[in-house]
């Protein structure tokens, strides 16, 4: 019976991932970049942990460190919307240490690929929570959906990091032995991340406690904001884009998206996600009300996942769309 190490398992799943993201497209190119990484770095391990080759266990440090570098540059491209710009080439200086530390103390390299792995899942967790609610490229219809992926993303490089240090431990206290297991448990880790950021389909259904201080009364500005927004929503019917985002809508108010998040929230106490799902709930149930099916009326309004439009649907309204379609008719 032919057995495969489970790094090459992860690396033939993440190119599985990666061509599945690469077919459907949807303009996340560093994401795609984050999988071809991990699904190299994959074949890395395999060759240097199962089949003991030293080229690769040469390679193996040096190219772990370009993968947190991967994942932040994906969240700042592809979760925030952010262009790249000259000072993004610091990002280059671990990897570039790692590789002059090669030839050095070996202590210091493994030192070096956990804190960098630590580092960064810390950076990316703080700029998460900074971002608000709304992420600037997140669907608008995922509701919580695009934060979780990311915070999946950050845990992931956290077990890594304590992946790696565990390694550096078991070999400075001669128990080698526990390496390749320790390095097939990290590879899972990973792949659980990267999974939720290819994939996209947690959910969480819990929700943290409201909090006892209540939020700032809206401004003239919020107010006149969300009033634009409304008239945009209005005349373009824009809910009906599935692909709808945050930076899209403030793009075309020509406002920061953090601005526009932080006005929708003052003003309707939802974010803007909820805002716009009760759009399209609106829209459907007119849509129901003239005689659509469920799955015509779920079209028509922007939904794409039956689940979703169900759940946004009961929210809004307190009954499933049958239920709402049938008392109409009744």
């Amino acid at each position: 019976m032919i057995t495969l190490p489970l790094p090459l398992v992860s690396s033939l799943i993440l190119v599985f991932l990666l061509l599945r993201l690469l077919v459907r497209g949807g303009g996340v190119a560093w994401v795609a970049t984050l999988l071809g990484g991990l699904a190299l770095q994959g074949v890395v391990i395999t060759l240097a942990q199962h089949h003991g080759i030293a080229a690769a266990r040469w390679v193996q440090p040096v190219s772990a460190l370009a993968l947190p570098v991967l994942a932040w540059l994906a969240w700042k491209v592809d979760g925030l919307g952010l262009r790249l710009s000259a000072r993004d080439a610091l990002h280059l200086a671990g990897p570039a240490l790692g590789l002059v530390l090669r030839w050095g103390d070996g202590w210091l390299l493994e030192a070096l690929v956990p804190l960098s792995f630590a580092g960064y899942a810390l950076a990316l967790a703080v700029s998460l929570q900074r971002t608000g609610p709304d992420l600037p490229r997140g669907r608008l219809g995922q509701g919580d959906v695009p934060r979780l992926v990311w915070a999946g993303v950050a845990v992931a490089l956290g077990l890594s990091a304590l992946s790696d240090l565990g390694i550096a431990v078991a070999i400075a206290r001669g128990h080698a032995a526990y390496v390749p297991l320790i390095v097939d448990l990290a590879t899972s880790a990973l792949l659980f991340g990267t999974g939720l950021l290819a994939l996209g389909v947690a959910q969480v259904t819990a929700r943290a406690a409201e909090p006892d201080i209540a939020p700032p009364a809206p401004s003239e500005d919020d107010h006149a904001l969300f009033a634009r927004l409304e008239a945009l929503m209005q005349a373009r019917r824009a809910w009906r884009d599935p692909d709808l985002t945050l930076a899209q809508l403030a793009r075309r108010l020509s406002v920061p998206a953090k601005r526009l998040s932080v006005a929708v929230n003052l003003v309707t106490g939802d974010n803007i996600s909820r805002y716009v799902n009760a759009r399209r709930v609106a829209a459907a149930c007119a849509a129901l009300g003239a005689g659509m099916t469920v799955t015509e009326a779920m079209l028509e309004a922007g939904f794409i996942t039956k689940s979703n439009f169900n759940r946004e649907f009961r929210r809004v309204t307190g009954q499933t769309p049958t239920a709402w379609q049938k008392q109409r008719r009744g």
